[in-house]
């Protein structure tokens, strides 16, 4: 069976850490700013950390697993 846990929390981490999308941190004006679809160096870095720290949290440390 194949395991889709992973792809399914990659899949909705990334849809709502995209930068610009939901929130940018760091924002150009703010430090927070919502829905501006718009980017930056900074804030893609920023959003990608976050990113790695919860893909590696919800597989390795919470395990999540969904068989279909």
């Amino acid at each position: 069976m194949a395991d889709w846990g992973p792809v399914f929390v990659a899949v909705v981490l990334f849809l709502l850490l995209s930068p610009g999308l939901l929130f940018q941190v760091p924002g150009h004006h703010h430090f927070i700013q919502f829905g501006n679809f718009q980017t930056s160096g900074a804030s893609i870095f920023i959003h990608s950390l976050i990113f790695f720290a919860l893909i590696c949290l919800f597989t390795f440390v919470l395990q999540l697993h969904i068989y279909l």
